[in-house]
């Protein structure tokens, strides 16, 4: 059987102002590679260069990582403005459906930042453009300055509700993450579940009710330090493990190597 494959959806850039690139940062993969214990693969979010129904066949799960340019407020019915940033259409038009896509067939899914506020605007949510300009929300960006190490340290705590999805995988109702966004959750989803907040109220934590497969997805980046970090450490097992389950399920139901594609 072949090894369960995470699809990572990556970001363009310029290199050098000039030279257009898919690129995903080389944490991502290494989180997915020796704590999910799947082959990472970077997709290039270009709805010209791939399609979502040859994407479900390909990858057996995807991790929606990270990245500086936002979801486009039309996407969630409001107007743009200053404030939203830099946007990235080709990675909205591959993200969005293919959330959309993997809800309903049971395909793993793990949000991370940007991921996270994708799985939101999927499933029919809002953002707001920048949370620290809101009465009484602390700033959630990446510092400007320092090492990696500094931008990427423990900030602030996250409250699980008690019970829950979290709480239960993670063996406590509150934790210590990083923080490197500007954006967050303005209104919930249909079917999205927020289980988990900063101290200021932000959602940290969510999660889609009455999706048949594995959809936990967080604000903060847990791919940093993933092997090491006692919070990413089980997040990304337990999304391995639901990956390789879909692969193993999958591969099952299949009378001959190939035949997926012709039922999907």
């Amino acid at each position: 059987m072949r090894p369960a494959v995470v699809g990572i959806i990556g970001n363009s850039y310029l290199v050098n102002d000039q030279y257009p690139t898919h690129a995903g940062g080389t944490m991502n993969s290494l989180a997915v590679a020796e704590v999910a214990r799947c082959v990472p693969m970077v997709i290039p979010s270009d709805p010209r260069l791939v399609s979502v129904a040859d994407l479900l066949q390909i990858c057996d799960g995807f991790l929606l990582t990270g990245g500086r340019p936002n979801v486009h407020p039309a996407e969630y019915g409001e107007p743009e403005t200053p404030a939203h940033g830099a946007f990235d259409r080709g990675r909205d038009a591959v993200a969005l459906p293919l959330v959309r896509a993997c809800v309903e067939r049971g395909q793993p899914i793990m949000g991370v930042c940007r991921g996270f506020q994708e799985v939101n605007v999927a499933m029919g949510g809002t953002l707001y453009p920048e949370i620290r300009d809101l009465p009484g929300r602390m700033n959630h960006r990446m510092p400007p300055d320092g090492t990696l190490e500094e931008k990427f340290a423990l900030r602030h705590k996250v409250r699980f509700a008690e019970g829950g999805v979290f709480h239960r995988l993670l063996g406590a109702t509150e934790v210590m993450t990083n923080t490197l966004h500007g954006q967050g959750i303005k209104r919930p989803g249909e079917r999205i579940v927020v289980e988990g907040w900063a101290p200021d109220g932000t959602p940290e934590a969510i999660w889609v009710r009455d999706a048949p497969g594995f959809t936990l997805s967080v604000q903060w980046h847990p791919e940093w330090n993933a092997a090491q970090d006692p919070v990413s450490r089980p997040l990304f097992s337990a999304f391995g493990d639901a990956v390789r389950a879909f692969a193993q399920a999958r591969a099952g139901a299949d009378p001959a190597p190939g035949r997926a594609a012709l039922r999907a």
